[in-house]
């Protein structure tokens, strides 16, 4: 559980053992100070919060949410050296309660000899809640300065006690070009990277891996180390790099945050009406491996709640593409929901039977099971006719045009609107002819 101290109780810098050669590139490159850092001037700039809590030595308990191989890790690491503390590496996956006692155990010591202890907690949203509220006493006593890091929302994974103790941090993924300059000062260092080899990469190749790295500098680098086992001569050419590359792992965990923000961005395509974006997202999803029809239900229950009567045909578009894509499956299944897809982005759009069923509900839950009209109401029995059950009841088929005009609600709701339609595609039919039965029967009654 315990890692090397980086500086013994007289404060004076202790020699400790560098990664080991045969680490992958990314663990033998990764920063030791704020300065080798690249990337989040957001925290690290000149006077930014996370430079001043380090220059003036007034570190608080942090959360480091942000995507995978942004520098989380690093950080943690970088702000134990510059302020002196002892660092304890923790794995929400691979330690349990009683490594939990153990370190608190071991910080309370170093706390009694004067040094601070950071806990840095990797993927902190894998604990659960229970967990999570054993770090709070210690952190209220300062026994431990804790640095949580995840990739995921930490409002929805992180208690809200631990949330209120801890300052959240949002770190942003690298841009490509920044990646590109780790990639370059991998291939030329000589101690830690690939400069003993005479390793060179050509720019389009360079170009491609910091593309394709979705702002993860450790997949990068790493990558940049399969392409130099793969170069011939010594020289990573775009073909070596697509090779090495062969094919990239979308950031897209279906279970975490980034699955919802990608089924939300397509559906606000489809509400939307732009077509271009809601392929785009669609592309997304199916490279990054989403279950399609989870897909398809999600453009089912669209193609109601959103284009509903201003386009009738698009549920049936919808309902045809899932069972059609269940028959022919991947990879022809594409372009069945790619048809899909086109059709609900460019229908015309009216949630007004989603407005009418929400409004209904509301409606129930308010007044509460209000009588049946006795003029509507079932009459199997002798006694339930005797009783009025069903009197005054005016079948529609023996009036003109099939409409009797009889009013249907309870008396408390006579004449009560829950259907408004828009007036957009097929609904504007649909507006016309409810005028008409209105007319008809206003003078009927």
């Amino acid at each position: 559980m315990n890692t090397p101290d980086l500086w013994d109780q007289n404060n004076k810098a202790q020699v400790v053992a560098g990664p080991s050669p045969h680490a992958p590139l990314a663990e033998r490159m990764r920063p030791r100070t704020v300065a080798e850092f690249s990337g989040q001037e957001h925290l690290l700039g000149e006077g930014r919060i996370l430079r001043r809590m380090i220059e003036t030595d007034s570190l608080a308990s942090l959360i480091l949410w942000g995507p995978p191989g942004c520098g989380k890790t690093t950080l943690a690491h970088i702000i134990a050296a510059e302020t002196k503390s002892h660092f304890i590496f923790f794995s929400a996956i691979l330690s349990g309660v009683k490594e939990i006692r153990e370190i608190f155990r071991e910080a309370e010591g170093y706390k009694a000899r004067g040094q601070r202890t950071i806990l840095f907690i990797d993927e902190i949203h894998r604990f659960n809640k229970s967990q999570q509220d054993a770090f709070l006493p210690y952190i209220e006593k300062g026994v431990v300065t804790v640095i949580g890091a995840t990739t995921e929302n930490p409002s929805f994974e992180v208690i809200a006690p631990l949330l209120s103790r801890c300052r959240v941090l949002i770190l942003q993924e690298l841009e490509p070009d920044m990646i590109e300059e780790l990639l370059v000062k991998a291939l030329k260092d000589a101690e830690r990277g690939l400069g003993k080899l005479a390793i060179s990469a050509h720019d389009d190749a360079l170009k491609l891996l910091s593309d394709q790295a979705g702002g993860d500098a450790r997949s990068a680098l790493n990558t940049l180390e399969v392409a130099s086992g793969l170069a011939r001569g010594g020289i990573i050419t775009l073909e070596i790099a697509q090779e090495a590359l062969q094919k990239k792992a979308l950031l897209y965990d279906k279970g975490g945050e980034e699955h919802y923000n990608v089924i939300s961005a397509f559906i606000k395509s489809l509400r939307g009406s732009d077509p271009d974006a809601a392929l785009y997202w669609l592309a997304r999803m199916l490279e990054a491996g989403e279950d399609p029809i989870f897909i398809l239900r999600r453009m089912m229950i669209l193609a109601s709640e959103d284009i509903g009567n201003a386009d009738p045909r698009a549920i049936q578009v919808a309902v045809a593409a899932l069972q059609a894509f269940q028959v022919i499956g991947m990879p022809e299944g594409r372009i069945i929901l790619g048809q899909a897809v086109t059709y609900l982005a460019t229908a015309p759009k009216s949630n007004a039977s989603y407005v009418g069923i929400n409004s209904a509900l509301a409606e129930v839950r308010k007044s509460g099971a209000l009588p049946v009209p006795m003029h509507i109401r079932n009459a199997p029995t002798k006694l339930m006719k005797e009783q009025g059950y069903g009197k005054g009841y005016q079948y529609a088929h023996d009036f003109e045009e099939g409409y009797a005009g009889q009013e249907c609600l309870p008396e408390r709701l006579a004449g009560r609107k829950f259907y408004e339609p828009k007036g957009y595609g097929y609904e504007k039919s649909i507006i016309e002819r409810m005028e008409w039965l209105k007319n008809r029967k206003d003078k009927t009654s």
